[in-house]
């Protein structure tokens, strides 16, 4: 399902920063179909929109990937990163639990596409419904 929100945010982007995002969202959504998009800290963001169990609100335990631009780069914010087992999402978690991973192309997202999906399907395995 798609948020015209986001429609309206890709649109204000530059011409590069629109096709990776727009990429991203073509393939994240098909994940899962419990996977839903929205505008969060001014970011292109996913999230898991099934049944899970009561959670604090700030352990952001349905956040699944939020798309940051930065600096000419593309971050990939995993808000509980630290629990996905996955070749890309390995080295340092940050104290909050995030993992971050940075790509400078939409080619380089495409090599690493199937762990991206790998990684965000380890995820949704973990989740307590």
């Amino acid at each position: 399902m798609t948020d015209p929100r986001v429609s309206e945010y890709i649109s204000a982007l530059e011409p590069a920063e629109q096709e990776f995002v727009a990429y991203v969202r073509s393939f994240v959504p098909n994940i899962d179909p419990e996977i839903r998009e929205q505008i969060k800290w001014n970011s292109l963001a996913f999230f898991y929109s099934g049944e899970m169990k009561a959670f604090d609100a700030k352990e952001y335990k349905r956040d699944l990937l939020v798309v940051n631009l930065h600096r000419g780069k593309f971050l990939l914010v995993f808000p509980t990163g630290s629990k996905i087992d996955n070749a890309i999402l390995k080295g340092t978690n940050y104290p909050d639990g995030r993992k971050i991973v940075t790509i400078d192309s939409l080619n380089a997202l495409k090599s690493i596409e199937p762990n991206l999906h790998a990684g965000i399907l380890n995820w949704i395995a973990q989740i307590e419904k």
